[in-house]
This record gives C-alpha cells, structure tokens and sequence, in this order.
C-alpha cells in the first residue's frame, strides 16, 4: 500500500481503483515483491481513473529563494499548505497547528539524523527526523507540500494510524494524532547537554498537576502528582465558556476501593496547575453521543483570545506569579497612558523584588522589572492556533487548523487551500451548528 500511495500522490489515481500489471498478471497488495525479480528500469504498468490530478508533487517544491523579487514578498505571506494523502486532513490540521511553535522547530532544527539518543527507538527517531524535515519544507516552499515521508513514519510507529476499510485508509483522530507526536517529540529531542530528556517539550507544553484526591463517605484524603501535555475542557449543556469547561475538567469524580470501607467508594479529585508551560493545550472534550441518535451532541462553547488561568493554579504557583502579573499589569497601564498602582509589600517580597513601599510602578518599570528573571510566565495566555472539526464523530468528518501569524493575521489551512481568516472568524468556531468547532486550542503564555 505505501507503493501505491506513493502512485496517488504523483498520479492522482486512488489506491483502491490502481491494478498495477506486472509480467503474468495483476500485481495484488498481499504479493511478495522479492518473488517478482523485479530489475532496475524495468517499467511497470498502472491503469485507473484518476481524482482532480496533485500537480505540485509532480514538479517538486518551489522555494522562496527560487521566485523573482517580486513573487518572494508576497509567498512570505504564510506557509505552504499540505496535500490530503487521503483521509489526512487530522495529521495536516495537527502538524500546521505545531508548526506555530518556534521553539520547536528550532528544538527539531538541532536534532541529528545520525545520533540516537540512549533508550530511543528507531521508529520515534525516524518520526522526529520527519517532522523537522516536513516543517522546513513548509517553512521554504510556497507551494503544497505532500508529507508522505511524515505519513509513512507516523504508520510505523503508531499502527493504528494506518487502518483501513475496503482497501482505503480510514479516517482517524486528529487529537490522538496530536498527542502520540508530541509523546513521541518528548522521548527524542534533547537537552542541551545532548541527553535523551522530555526536559525541552516538557518546559513548551507539560503541564505539573498536584491533586487532592477525598472520599466524603469515609473521610479519607490523599494527595497526588501527575504531568499532562494538555488540560480537558468538559462540554455539557450547563457549560458555555471555556473557563467553566477547565473548572468542570479539573474536578472529577471516580470509584475506587476504600480501604476504611472495605468496598469501592466515590471519591472526587480537585486539581490544581503547579506548573504552566509555554504553550497551553486545551482539549475539548467534543464527542459525547446523544443515544437516540448516535451522533455528536453540538453544543456551543466560547473560549477567548486571551486565556487566564491564574485562578486554577495551586497556591504555591499563584504567589510565584504576583509579581510577574504586577509588572505586567504595570507596562501594559503605562503603555496606555493610565496611572499605575502602587506596589504592595507582599509583591515588593516575592521573586527577589526590592521596590520600595512608597514608589509607583510607572516611574520605574523598567527597574522593577529587571528585579523579576526574564521570561516569567504571568499565567495568561494568548491564543495563537485552533484545530477544528467538522462532521459527527472524530474519526470521520474533516479537520482544518487555524493559525496566526506573526504579522496578527489568522491563516486556514485546509489542507493544501491556504486562506487568510479575520480575527472575528476564529471566535465563531464555538461549535452550536454544522460549521467547523474547536477541538483543540493551542494558547501562548504571555512572558515578562
């Protein structure tokens, strides 16, 4: 099947209409090409219908530095799109929603095709070295990019990734592609100090739990740690904004045997962030079934530009954040011509900073901020991509990523039609009808 994947991406024709003749007959998917005494140059014969005909691949990338003058101004507007390699658009939506991640392409930039860290599979490493070769390709070429190199590895390593129903290759969940690549990315890149580490994707997008796990029947309460790579946003019909969807995740309730009680018990578990990373993942947790229909209930969710997730932090964290969000409240007023506040002492005492009682914030900003270490995070966070779905269950339907640019302009990328969006056409994939809804958004931390 990837020789005839292969076919499709150059020729248009769809494995499941290909018959590929070969000297005595049929060439079948189950055949042993070792038994064909296939030669170099030898032709082999494809007859099928072609789709619409992918012309890019045919004539291979065309690069910014390639194009005159004038065309490289305009191709910098935003990168390539991706060609659907057939039921691709959740593997397209997740790699351009990463791509929005400079950090991580430069992380992907320093990895070595040759050097395999200590406890690393071949398959994980051949997926990294593809993920950083998709996304220069999409960083250089103006025109579409077909990720075959990505898709075939993305197989290897996650078979499920490569079912198929009648001979073609179904369609699959973009989330669990999202995560398997960002698992995958955690156990390869490295540290500075060149050691296999999760240390590099765990500072980008690993989120520190702490939780307190209560039994009310019995009285009994523990305590628990966990690292995620995203925070779940819990859709009901008594929810209608993305922070009410975090409070709802963050709290949960679970069976489990109580050792008082001898017999299984509810107990519910409140968590709290401990530590925030660079970039936020939020899932939505879309796909609830109605019984009588079987279909995704569609219910409409807000979810901001600007995200603050200081009230679900644990203590701990939200008093190492008072003075970053203090300067940062401070340079924004300032920027705006509006009086600032005065510090208090119990922000004066906290990350080292030495203002004085008496003095305002505006008429030294820039030493009150060089009492706090650079790039701190604040705890708010500004939304810089969205992947959305389309249809009625994960696994079917069509993903799309909303990206934003550099210069503030939103980019659609529906696989390989890339459309410039305004800013007010993000805020409508709330979900509540037939239009693309969020699935997963990918918010940015503002640093001081």
């Amino acid at each position: 099947m990837v020789f005839k994947t292969q076919l499709y991406t150059l020729t248009g024709v769809p494995p499941e209409r290909q018959k590929i003749m070969v000297k005595g007959g049929i060439l079948k998917d189950e055949t042993d090409w070792s038994t064909l005494g296939l030669k170099d140059g030898q032709k082999l014969m494809m007859i099928g219908t072609a789709d619409e005909i992918v012309k890019a691949p045919e004539k291979g990338p065309v690069f910014v530095e390639d194009l005159p003058e004038e065309e490289q101004a305009a191709a910098l507007g935003h990168t390539a799109g991706l060609y659907n390699l057939g039921n691709t658009c959740y593997m397209n939506s997740t790699l351009q929603c990463l791509h929005s991640v400079p950090e991580l392409k430069s992380a992907l930039l320093s990895y070595s095709d040759n050097v395999r860290g200590n406890g690393v599979d071949q398959a994980s490493h051949s997926l990294t070295v593809a993920t950083r070769n998709t996304f220069g390709e999409l960083d250089q070429s103006v025109r579409p990019v077909a990720p075959l190199h990505f898709l075939q590895m993305l197989r290897k390593k996650y078979p499920q990734f490569a079912q198929q129903q009648n001979n073609v290759y179904m369609q699959q969940d973009a989330e669990e592609c999202w995560t398997q690549l960002i698992y995958t990315l955690s156990q390869t890149l490295t540290s500075e100090a060149s050691e296999p580490t999760a240390a590099q994707m765990k500072e980008l997008f690993g989120i520190d739990l702490v939780s307190r796990v209560h039994c009310a029947e019995s009285g009994e309460e523990s305590s628990e740690a966990e690292s995620v790579y995203s925070l779940k946003c819990h859709i009901s019909h008594d929810v209608n904004h993305l922070h009410e969807g975090l409070k709802h995740g963050l709290k949960t309730e679970l069976e489990k045997v109580s050792p008082s009680l001898g017999r299984t018990a509810i107990y519910t578990r409140e968590s709290r962030i401990n530590e925030l990373p660079r970039y936020l993942t939020v899932q939505f947790v879309r796909f609830f079934w109605k019984r009588e229909s079987n279909q995704k209930a569609k219910i409409l969710l807000d979810y901001p530009l600007e995200l603050d997730v200081y009230d679900f932090c644990s203590d701990e964290l939200k008093l190492k954040l008072q003075t970053p969000r203090q300067v940062l409240r401070d340079a924004e007023s300032a920027r705006f011509g509006l009086k600032v506040e005065v510090k208090t002492s119990s922000s004066q005492n906290i990350e080292g900073s030495s203002t004085s009682a008496g003095e305002s914030s505006s008429m030294d900003i820039d030493k009150a901020d060089s009492s706090v270490p650079k790039k701190q995070l604040t705890g708010i966070y500004d939304l810089i991509a969205v992947l959305t779905h389309k249809g009625r269950s994960a696994d079917s339907g069509h993903y799309v990523g909303w990206v934003k640019q550099d210069d503030g302009k939103w980019i659609e990328f529906d696989d390989d039609n890339p459309s410039i969006r305004k800013e007010e056409e993000i805020l409508k994939l709330s979900g509540g009808g037939d239009w693309h809804m969020a699935y997963i958004c990918l918010y940015k931390a503002r640093v001081i």
